[in-house]
């Protein structure tokens, strides 16, 4: 347990009208955990349960100057990151961060939507692996996004090429029957967690999980305590998605924390 917590979390994501995934996902797991979501949207969607068919990058400096707003009057310890729309976002939020360097960042790089469409071009991978990969603690990549992020390379390399203290790849985009999600602590497996793979596919569980760990590590828990509860947590709102869409299910983020 770590001697301090914190009863906020600052977010950075994209606005999903559908309520599955982004902002919204983010606002219900933390607030499930007691903590408060500090927001700022980074990107406008016109997305639903099957597809994203439209984004928008929010102006650089709108974004910094609702950081600043916040930062000049709210104290937070940790930040958790979705959604970005550029390379010039990638920028101007690591520049932010960059000013308060004790903060716990929580990173769920999102390169491609679930329904497999890609969301960022090379130049916001290249700024996500250059500039703000190594100001998080945590990262929590799937398969395909680590591919994206270190190509070429097998898993444990790429991994150690992400200069990231710790990194938890999920497994769910590459898993038949079984997800095995796998925690690295300084480039080395530090442990695998096991579960059953789902029916159906689901809107939104990334943005839950990480959201989860960024609340947790606000409460002062341990990374890799924090990554399990959160996964824990994670599972048992797929367990009880809602179906709201004609595709993807919602996690039930109401369920207890």
């Amino acid at each position: 347990m770590r001697e301090s917590f914190s009863e906020s979390v600052l977010v950075f994501a994209g606005l999903d009208p559908s309520g599955g995934a982004g902002i919204s996902a983010d606002i219900e797991a933390i607030n499930r955990f007691g903590i408060t979501t500090l927001p700022i949207v980074t990107v406008l969607t016109a997305q639903n349960t099957c597809e994203v068919t439209q984004l928008e990058a929010v102006d650089c400096a709108l974004i910094e100057a609702q950081y600043r707003a916040v930062v000049a009057d709210i104290d937070f310890q940790v930040v958790k990151i979705g959604l970005l729309g550029s390379s010039e976002q990638i920028k101007t939020i690591a520049h932010c961060l960059s000013e308060k360097p004790q903060l716990s960042i929580v990173l769920d790089p999102i390169i491609r939507a679930s329904s497999d469409s890609q969301l960022v071009d090379e130049s916001a991978i290249l700024a996500m692996r250059k500039q703000l990969i190594p100001l998080a603690t945590v990262i929590t990549p799937n398969q395909a996004e680590l591919s994206l992020l270190a190509p070429d390379l097998d898993e444990s390399s790429a991994v150690k090429s992400l200069n990231c203290p710790w990194v938890l790849l999920t497994g769910t985009d590459s898993a038949q029957k079984e997800i095995e999600h796998r925690l690295y602590c300084q480039g080395e497996l530090h442990s695998c967690f096991p579960y059953v793979k789902l029916p159906g596919e689901y809107h939104g569980s990334g943005c839950t999980l990480a959201s989860a760990i960024s609340a947790l590590l606000a409460l002062g828990i341990d990374v890799d305590i924090a990554c399990k509860r959160a996964l824990d947590y994670c599972y048992q709102t797929l367990l009880s998605a809602k179906k709201l869409g004609k595709m993807q299910y919602h996690p039930n983020r109401s369920k207890p924390a």
